[in-house]
């Protein structure tokens, strides 16, 4: 009862920390897209105001973070006796899907102006645009490590594909400076181009988000150097004599596992159960991202 309120309480904290990242990153995107448009309509720069609506789109994928992973922290139930884990890797999946719909929109437009040829009608984008995307670019980048570091801190897939999203507005605030530089020097047509390149890194985060979140849903194995490190620490326990089976499965960011150590034949039931026992509560003691393990005795 005891070690069940320990990971309760472990969830919880875990699940504040992720609350407390998203809400900061809806506080910053929400002041950055505001100064940003207004730089893009002041300036006349399509590249600021595409770049302004990606970083708008991140308020809104920051709140499907927060719905799944809230909903990723439920207990299990008679429905979901599994818990609720991958919840979370759904919410990475709609955040790639409206992430590509952005870029897919920026994209359009950037071709759209391209195609049109009349590249003496663009306007030249003013001084306000190159600065905003200066300062979108040093926000954006802190705001990707910042989030980062708490997503690996505790193992959220959701919020790793928000530090993501923040390096993906990162870069496209560069490429939205270069076309606004070129724009500036005399190549106007630079300026859709630069949203032309903003798609497509746009388009490269919302793939590697979405195909992260796929393999988290269809039981993947877990990382092979956690593997082996699994298999290390099964063999050190006392009584083990070998590691028939040793199979891992992702499931949102927990992790199943499924071993069948080897013991001394001859020894009594309860001794073998015993056994048993130690590496169960050893694995789940040493790696607090395994969720659940089951552990077979075969004779050696």
């Amino acid at each position: 009862m005891g070690k069940l309120k320990q990971k309760e309480q472990q969830i919880s904290k875990m699940e504040q920390t992720a609350m407390h990242v998203s809400k900061v990153s809806i506080l910053v995107n929400v002041l950055l897209s505001a100064g940003k448009l207004a730089a893009g309509i002041l300036a006349s720069s399509g590249a600021m105001i595409s770049d302004a609506v990606h970083s708008a789109s991140d308020v809104f994928s920051t709140i499907i973070v927060m719905i799944g992973i809230r909903i990723s922290g439920k207990e299990a139930d008679s429905r979901h006796p599994y818990g609720h884990e991958r919840m979370e890797c759904v919410a990475a999946v709609l955040l790639a899907v409206v992430l590509a719909l952005t870029g897919a929109g920026i994209g359009i437009e950037g071709i759209r102006k391209i195609a049109s040829g009349n590249y003496q009608d663009l306007a030249v984008p003013g001084i306000a645009a190159l600065i905003a995307a200066v300062v979108s670019v040093a926000v954006k980048e802190w705001m990707y490590w910042y989030t980062r570091f708490y997503a690996k801190k505790i193992r959220s897939s959701a919020l790793m594909a928000d530090a993501w999203h923040h390096r993906s507005d990162s870069l496209s605030s560069i490429g939205a400076f270069a076309g606004i530089l070129g724009a500036r020097m005399g190549f106007p047509v630079l300026d859709p181009v630069a949203s032309v390149v903003i798609c497509l890194f746009i388009l490269k985060a919302a793939y590697d988000i979405f195909k992260d979140a796929i393999d988290k849903m269809v039981d993947t194995a877990c990382d092979p150097q956690l593997e082996e490190e699994l298999r290390r620490f099964v063999l050190e326990q006392p009584g083990v004599e070998g590691i028939d089976l040793l199979r891992t499965r992702t499931f949102g960011n927990r992790i199943y596992v499924d071993v069948d150590i080897m013991a001394d034949g001859d020894l009594p039931l309860r001794e073998a159960h015993g056994i048993a026992q130690c590496v169960h509560d050893g694995i789940e003691k040493q790696f607090d991202q395994v969720k659940h393990i089951m552990v077979h005795v075969d004779p050696a």
